[in-house]
């Protein structure tokens, strides 16, 4: 569609694979004839949940992140798994991280969290219909889950409580839905 802007591979190796990500190395030829290293991760792609609660509370989780060395306020969220559909692996996290399941499942949108140095793709999804029951948290999973209002939510953006970026895009999606200017598929 772009030639004028396309980059096309011309070798590619795995120049790290650990148990969750790999990185690669790709050799590719610049649309000006020159050639050119492309390093980057790949990731499987994960779910985003913005589970808004019968009240019209959002339900948020916090939740330490260890590159950054700090507790982070975060959607739910999480990778799928191989074979996996977005959303199987929405209903599953939202269940296991939080011990909610929710009737009414609609898809926002997708975002690509990390162009310059990722694969990576995040579904979103918006569940209702919330129902409480006991979280599934593995044996290396800590977290504490807590609702907010929109409005509340939308400052601790503005405030710079929540810096997350899929949180923040999220939190601007329900945002729109509260507002009644935007509808989920």
């Amino acid at each position: 569609m772009d030639p004028h802007l396309t980059e096309t591979c011309i070798d590619s190796e795995v120049a790290y694979e650990g148990s969750f990500l790999k990185v690669s190395r790709d050799h590719v030829s610049l649309p000006n004839g020159a050639v050119a290293t492309r390093e980057y991760i790949r990731h499987p792609g994960a779910v985003v949940i913005l589970p808004i609660l019968d009240d019209g509370r959002v339900l948020l989780e916090r939740q330490f992140r260890y590159p950054m060395g700090r507790v982070f306020i975060e959607f739910p969220a999480g990778k799928i798994d191989q074979g996996e559909a977005p959303l199987a692996c929405a209903r599953r996290e939202l269940q296991e991280e939080t011990g909610y399941t929710a009737t009414d499942w609609r898809f926002v949108t997708t975002i690509h969290n990390a162009i310059a140095y990722s694969d990576e793709h995040l579904e979103l999804f918006v569940a209702r219909g919330l129902t409480a029951g006991p979280a599934r948290l593995d044996e290396e999973e800590f977290l504490e889950t807590f609702s907010a209002t929109v409005p509340e939510l939308l400052e601790m953006v503005r405030s710079g409580q929540v810096t997350d970026v899929k949180t923040v895009i999220g939190a601007f999606w329900l945002e729109k839905l509260a507002a009644g200017s935007w509808t989920p598929g």
